[in-house]
């Protein structure tokens, strides 16, 4: 049997490997914007698009589960040990015993959520139960686009086997392909839910096309293994377990935020609606730059998680920590102060009225408020994970969303939906200090004064921005010129005040772009 080993990771690829999940995010980000802009113009917060809302989120569940979830705490951490340390072919052994296990589990899924979507809908939404057109409408496309769990699943499991082979690029463009079948699908069928179902069904199967003929580059050859019983994919499973909870819980939180939404009688009506669009742009930033970041930073992790010191993991941690605040401040800034030219440029018009966007800029912008904390999260995660303990992040979740229940009954009632976001953003808040604090314990202090100082010093920068993007937004000119001048300005007054409070991020960013010297991680 070949000893030939894949190649080893070095700290300096995750910049790189990072920009190039960045940039493939941003335009899959681009075009989600695209997708939302058709389905909120044909739709609006109404009947369809809250269909469509919730018929689409226990898909969701399942890319988190088998996708960010399982790819990032167990495969990537086992397949890179086994890229690094054996040999091709016990490698793609073990792809291929992890791959024949999920297609069991999968197709059985996939068939229990068809026959019993009635009862799933009813449970994640109670409040379209008082509306049997919403009702119906929500469970006919639950049940056709419910064989996208296959799909999507299949194609997250394709992501960590590349990923775990530091490749990086047609993974991360792969959901590209979701947002273009949706949006053609969509406006060739109009209004109705066939666009919106066939779109999903067609953009999961692109996604797992585009990525066979890498695999099969790679070395990959589809083959019934020996056995299933292979001590690497057990210890996916054990690994896998508590991210299933793990991601049960986050998944709940989100359907907690479904519940109370439905319910039209206290938070108004398209309340789901407005929480998907609200939450869609806060994941236009997360997506382009922390999920990045983080997919990028674990395998290294995973590697540096190995060595008996834990200097170069606390390095890359600080790093990735500060990394992600330099982006996601501003990005938390600038929706608060441009929160209403925001919702109103990108989504006004057709069936979107002015009641559509006054509830959603409000949701906008207390989502908003805990950006930092859920890009912060994604690195801190990654890290438990590298460290093999999936468990922490579990527990972590569970207070998160105890925390987020509570805040929501509170918060609900005078502040409407926008309540149901405050909620979410404090709760997501306390779990980003508590997993900080337990991993600080837990490997020594990784640079807390350092971090500290950098995010003050980025908050000041940002604060500063948010005034000048909020003046630029009251010049009276046509509104996409107007929200386009605020974005533009707030950028060059960023980078300005990044200079003036000697933010060091900003410094590095411009040796690495400019000067093309490697970033200090």
């Amino acid at each position: 049997m070949s000893t030939a080993k894949f190649s080893r990771p070095t700290n300096q690829s995750v910049a790189k490997s990072a920009s190039v999940i960045g940039l493939a995010t941003l335009i899959s980000r681009l075009l989600g914007f695209l997708r939302d802009i058709v389905i909120a113009r044909l739709f609006g917060v109404y009947v369809y698009a809250q269909a469509f809302v919730i018929a689409f989120r226990i898909p969701n569940l399942f890319r988190d589960l088998v996708g960010e979830g399982a790819t990032n705490a167990a495969f990537v951490p086992v397949f890179s040990e086994y890229a690094s340390q054996r040999s091709k072919e016990e490698f793609w052994e073990l792809a291929n015993v992890v791959l024949n296990i999920l297609l069991v589990i999968l197709m059985s899924i996939t068939i229990l959520g068809i026959i019993f979507s009635p009862v799933i809908v009813r449970l994640i939404a109670p409040g379209f139960i008082a509306s049997p057109e919403k009702l119906n409408a929500t469970i006919t496309l639950n049940r056709i686009i419910f064989p996208y769990i296959l799909l999507i699943s299949l194609s997250a499991y394709s992501m960590g086997v590349l990923n775990s082979l530091k490749h990086f690029a047609v993974p991360a463009f792969a959901p590209c392909l979701l947002n273009i079948s949706i949006i053609v699908c969509a406006l060739v069928f109009g209004e109705g839910i066939k666009g919106l179902a066939l779109g999903v069904l067609l953009g999961g199967l692109l996604q797992l096309a585009i990525q066979i003929p890498v695999l099969y580059k790679k070395g990959f050859r589809l083959k019934k293994p020996r056995t299933l019983n292979h001590p690497a994919a057990r210890q996916i499973g054990k690994l896998m377990l508590p991210r299933v909870l793990s991601s049960c819980i986050y998944q709940l939180n989100n359907f907690v935020d479904s519940i109370f939404g439905s319910l039209a009688w206290i938070v108004g009506e398209g309340g789901v609606a407005v929480l998907y669009f609200s939450y869609r742009l806060i994941q236009f930033p997360l997506g382009i730059f922390s999920n990045a970041i983080s997919q990028a930073i674990l395998p290294t992790f995973s590697t540096q998680a190995l060595e008996e010191s834990h200097d170069k993991l606390k390095n890359t941690l600080s790093w990735g920590l500060r990394a992600v605040f330099f982006v996601m401040l501003p990005a938390s800034v600038g929706f608060m102060f441009l929160a209403d030219p925001v919702i109103t440029t990108l989504f006004g018009g057709g069936r979107f009225d002015a009641y559509s966007a006054r509830l959603t800029s409000g949701a906008l912008f207390y989502y908003s408020l805990g950006l930092f904390a859920y890009g912060g999260t994604k690195i801190l995660q990654a890290c438990f994970f590298s460290l093999k303990d999936t468990v922490t992040p579990t527990k972590v979740a569970a207070v998160s969303l105890v925390s987020n229940v509570i805040l929501i009954v509170i918060l609900m009632f005078p502040l409407k939906i926008s309540g149901i976001a405050l909620a979410t953003s404090i709760s997501g808040i306390i779990a980003f200090f508590i997993l900080f604090f337990i991993l600080e314990k837990r490997i020594g202090d990784f640079g807390r004064r350092q971090i500290v100082v950098s995010f003050l010093r980025v908050l000041a920068a940002s604060f500063c921005m948010g005034l000048v993007c909020y003046f630029a937004a009251k010049i009276p000119l046509n509104k996409y010129l107007s929200l386009a001048i605020s974005v533009v300005s707030g950028v060059f007054s960023y980078i300005v005040f990044c200079l003036i409070f000697r933010v060091s991020e900003m410094r590095q960013l411009w040796h690495w772009i400019i000067l093309k010297e490697k970033p200090a991680i």
